[in-house]
C-alpha cells in the first residue's frame, strides 16, 4: 500500500529554495565586489556580530512592494535589507543590516516596513537597536514623488526610543541623504575608515546643487566626522574591528533605561594604591600632563573606552570600570591647549553626560581645568550657550556623580567639571588642587598689576604676590570651609572612588515635574 504524498513537502522544499536564494543577496559577482572594496557582506557582518545559532530573521521574503510600479519586475533580495534579533554575548538584541549588494541596499517602502516593525518590537520590549549601514540612502525610483510627504516616521521612532534603549548605528559604507540623521539620533556611531561616510546629499547631488567637485570621504568620511564634525564617536580600521567596537560598547550598557548596568566580577583589587600616581604631575602647574595616565592607573585593569577621542581633545569622555562596576569618565586633558574648555568640548561633555544619565551610569570627572577659552572668535561662536549646555547637563544629571580635583579648578571651568554646587556626592581633591575664579599668576596680572608696575623690582614683587595669592587658593581653606569631603593622598584615588560608588548606588533625586527642560543648544 503505497503512502499518500504529503502536501507539505514540496512547499517546503520551494521555501528552502526560496530561500537559500535571497541569502545570496545580490549574486556573487556583487559579493566579489563588496569584498574587493574590502567590505564584508551584510550576513557576513551579522554573523560575526551575533552569538551563533541565535539569529532570528524576520521578513526575509520582502521584497519591492505592490504599490511601486517603478520597481515592476525588479528583483530585490529581502528588499535590500536583512532585520531580526539575536543574543550578542547572551543579550538579546534588534539589528537590521543593510545589504549593498542589493540596490546598493537602497531604501525602498518594504524594506523600511520591516526595519520599522523592528523599532517596534525593540521599543516595546526594552531591547538595544543596532543599525549595520552601507546604504545609498532612500530609493530614488520609490522616493520620488508626493508620496514623499509621508515618509520620516523612522527619525520620530528614534526620537521616542532615545533614551529608553540604547541605539547604535555603524558606519560601514556610505549612508547618504535624509537617512544620514539615523547616525545623528543614534548614541553610539563608530565609523569604518576609509568606507564608512555620511552625508546629507551625496558628490553627485552636491555637483548638482552648489557646482563643489567632492569625493563621499572628503565630504562625510571618517575623517570629517571622528575629528571634525564629532558627529562620529569612533574610527576604525575594518568590519571587524566596527563589530569588536559594538560589543564593547553594549558591555557597558543596561537593555534599557530601567535596568541597572551590567556590573562585571573584577579581579583587580578595589583597594589598589598605584605609587606611581605619585608621579604623573609635572613641578610646576604650568606644565602639561597626559590625562589617561591617571585613568590607567585608577581604573579596572587599566581599561577605558573612549568615545570622541579625536574630536575635541581637550576633554576626554570615556567608559570604564571601577570595581566591575561601569562608569562614565569626564576628565580635562592638559596635555592638549592645558585642558582648555571650548566649544566642541563642552558639546562633547554634555553628550555624555546626558548618555550617562539616561542609561544610569555613575559619572566620575577627573579635574585639571583652567577654565573657558575667552576672545572675541569664541564669543562670536556663542561659548557662552556651548558652555551652558554642559552646565545644563550636568545640573541636570541625577546619577551617582563623583569629583576628583586634580590640579586647577578654575573659573566656570570649575562649575561645569561637577563642583561643589553641583550635587557631587563625592568631592574629593588631590593636595595639589587649587579652587578658585582664576590662577595666582592671572589674579596678580589683573587685581594686583599696579603693585607690581609701582614696586621697585617688579619681578620680586609679583613673584612675591603670586605666592601670597597662591596661599589664598591652598586646597585646605576649601577643605577647612568644607567645600571639599576630603584632601585624598592620590595612591589612594581608585579605592576612595569605589566606596564612593558603593555608597551612591542607591541614589534618588526628584526634580519638579515639568515637560522639558530648555536646553541651550
Amino acid at each position: 500500500m503505497t503512502s499518500p504524498t504529503s502536501i507539505l513537502r514540496p512547499l517546503v522544499l520551494e521555501l528552502e529554495e526560496r530561500r537559500a536564494r535571497i541569502r545570496l543577496g545580490g549574486g556573487s559577482e556583487k559579493v566579489a565586489r563588496q569584498h574587493a572594496a574590502g567590505k564584508l557582506t551584510a550576513r557576513e557582518r551579522l554573523a560575526l556580530l551575533i552569538d551563533e545559532g541565535t539569529f532570528t530573521e524576520l521578513g526575509i521574503q520582502g521584497k519591492p512592494h505592490f504599490s511601486q510600479r517603478a520597481m515592476d519586475g525588479v528583483d530585490a533580495p529581502a528588499d535590500g535589507v536583512i532585520t531580526g534579533y539575536g543574543h550578542i554575548e547572551g543579550r538579546m538584541v534588534a539589528v537590521c543590516a543593510y545589504d549593498f549588494t542589493v540596490m546598493a541596499g537602497s531604501m525602498g517602502m518594504t524594506s523600511e516596513l520591516k526595519v520599522g516593525r523592528l523599532r517596534q518590537l525593540a521599543l516595546t520590549k526594552r531591547i538595544p537597536f543596532i543599525w549595520l549601514l552601507d546604504s545609498a540612502g532612500a530609493r530614488i525610483q520609490e522616493a520620488v514623488g508626493s508620496l514623499f510627504a509621508a515618509s520620516g516616521e523612522l527619525f520620530l521612532q528614534e526620537v521616542i526610543a532615545s533614551g529608553v534603549i540604547p541605539q547604535i548605528a555603524a558606519l560601514m559604507g556610505p549612508c547618504a541623504a535624509g537617512t544620514a540623521y539615523i547616525p545623528g539620533l543614534a548614541d553610539f556611531v563608530p565609523m569604518v575608515k576609509g568606507r564608512g561616510s555620511m552625508a546629507l546629499a551625496g558628490p553627485h547631488l552636491v555637483r548638482a546643487a552648489i557646482g563643489e567637485d567632492v569625493s563621499q570621504e572628503q565630504l562625510g568620511g571618517s575623517r570629517v566626522h571622528c575629528r571634525k564634525s564629532g558627529v562620529g564617536d569612533l574610527e576604525v580600521g575594518s568590519d571587524e574591528e566596527c563589530i569588536e567596537a559594538i560589543k564593547r560598547y553594549l558591555s557597558f550598557m543596561p537593555q534599557h533605561c530601567e535596568a541597572s548596568p551590567p556590573i562585571r566580577e573584577c579581579t583587580d583589587p578595589i583597594d589598589r594604591c598605584d605609587e606611581e600616581l605619585l608621579d604623573v604631575l609635572p613641578e610646576s602647574n604650568r606644565q602639561s600632563h597626559d590625562m589617561y595616565e591617571v585613568i590607567r592607573r585608577i581604573v579596572d585593569h587599566g581599561e577605558w573606552f573612549d568615545l570622541k577621542p579625536q574630536w575635541a581633545k581637550t576633554i576626554i569622555t570615556c567608559f570604564a570600570r571601577f570595581g566591575g562596576r561601569p562608569v562614565g569618565i569626564i576628565a580635562n586633558q592638559p596635555k592638549q591647549l592645558g585642558g582648555i574648555l571650548d566649544n566642541d568640548s563642552a558639546d562633547k561633555a554634555a553628550r555624555f553626560v546626558n548618555l550617562c544619565n539616561a542609561y544610569g551610569l555613575p559619572l566620575v570627572f577627573l579635574m585639571d581645568v583652567p577654565g573657558f577659552m575667552v576672545g572675541t572668535k569664541v564669543e562670536q561662536e556663542g561659548i557662552i550657550r556651548h558652555g551652558a549646555k554642559m552646565l545644563h547637563a550636568i545640573a541636570n544629571a541625577t546619577v551617582p556623580k563623583i569629583t576628583v580635583v586634580i590640579r586647577k579648578a578654575y573659573g566656570a571651568g570649575y562649575f561645569v567639571m561637577n563642583g561643589r554646587a553641583f550635587e557631587p556626592d563625592l568631592i574629593v581633591a588631590w593636595p595639589t588642587a587649587e579652587i578658585s575664579v582664576m590662577g595666582a599668576e592671572g589674579a596678580v596680572e589683573i587685581v594686583m598689576r599696579r603693585q607690581v608696575q609701582e614696586a621697585d623690582d617688579p619681578v620680586a614683587k609679583k613673584a612675591e604676590l603670586i605666592e601670597v595669592y597662591r596661599k589664598l587658593i591652598d586646597v585646605y581653606v576649601a577643605a577647612g570651609n568644607d567645600m571639599v569631603d576630603d584632601v585624598i593622598d592620590p595612591r589612594e584615588t581608585r579605592p576612595v572612588i569605589i566606596k564612593a560608588l558603593e555608597m551612591a548606588q542607591g541614589k534618588r533625586i526628584e526634580r519638579p515635574y515639568k515637560r522639558n527642560a530648555i536646553v541651550p543648544v
